[in-house]
């Protein structure tokens, strides 16, 4: 991925998007296309002409926080559009930093036990490269489609883009892809020199199409919380809210935790699948089947 590159049609996608009604600026004359002019956007942002383009051309080197937010407020970036400027911002201005030892990246045994013990929602963790590194019981049944797909190996990227079971998985396939493509994106501007992501968006850049056109889009997002439709093979649709949590000692890792409404039917089908996967620990051999209710 080359930054300039990246930052350049960062820039150009979001100018694209804003009329100039959308920025307050009345006529204007005709236009070849919908968004702002350059020389528009640097007026917004109280810059030269010759400053923003340089900047659109890829240059961030040397640009002062106070700037990047005139840019933003003059773009209407939202709050992860605006951490994402920074970042791209940062990687253009590398500060020179002391050398740390990585993190550890094996699962410590007090973490699997804190998942282990959470008992009545799914729980997992993944990297930024989207693979997951670990679960609870219940994450494990509730992503077994995921976790099982050959095409997927472990990696929500790869099974939303490159699994046709994914579509029956996940009935919001077009918002969720969209919402991990921008996720990606969000990652790949924090770490810009992070082979393993730089690889995997290689990777899926080459063999998929709905992800190619995403990626290019530049959009990015802050995953947080909201909510997650699944169709699950055992115990058919369930909508769950998701909370997400930083690990601060695994920066690079984030847990997931899935509640479900108290009463509704996907409290019952949550239960219903937590007790599927506790029979299948005391009897691997049982056939699951499918108990779709």
């Amino acid at each position: 991925m080359d930054q300039r590159n990246q930052v350049g049609e960062f820039l150009r996608t979001r100018r694209n998007r804003i009329t100039p009604d959308q920025a307050g600026i009345i006529g204007g004359g005709r236009r070849r296309v919908p968004g702002l002019r350059r020389e528009e956007v640097a007026m917004l942002a109280g810059v030269s002409v010759d400053y923003y383009a340089r900047m659109e051309r890829g240059d961030l080197s040397g640009v002062s926080p106070e700037i990047l937010y005139a840019l933003a407020r003059a773009l209407q970036l939202d709050e992860a559009e605006t951490d994402h400027l920074h970042d791209l911002a940062q990687a253009a201005n590398p500060q020179p930093v002391r050398r740390r030892t990585r993190s550890d990246q094996t699962v410590r045994p007090s973490l699997q036990r804190l998942l282990n013990a959470i008992t009545g929602a799914p729980v997992w963790v993944r990297d930024r490269r989207m693979n997951v590194i670990a679960a609870n019981s219940l994450g494990r049944a509730l992503y077994a489609p995921l976790l099982e797909d050959p095409a997927a190996r472990g990696n929500t990227a790869r099974f939303v883009f490159l699994s046709p079971a994914s579509r029956n998985f996940f009935p919001d396939w077009e918002h969720g892809a969209d919402d991990i493509v921008a996720t990606l994106r969000t990652y790949a501007g924090q770490n810009p020199r992070d082979k393993q992501l730089t690889d995997l968006v290689g990777e899926l850049v080459t063999r998929s199409d709905e992800f190619r056109m995403r990626w290019s889009a530049h959009n990015v997002r802050h995953h947080r919380t909201g909510i997650k439709r699944i169709c699950h093979p055992q115990v058919g649709d369930l909508e769950l809210e998701y909370e997400a949590m930083d690990l601060p000692t695994n920066p690079e890792w984030h847990m997931f935790g899935y509640t479900a409404e108290p009463g509704s039917p996907t409290e019952e089908r949550l239960t219903l699948l937590g007790s599927l996967a506790a029979s299948l620990a005391v009897n691997p051999s049982l056939d699951t089947g499918n108990h779709r209710s």
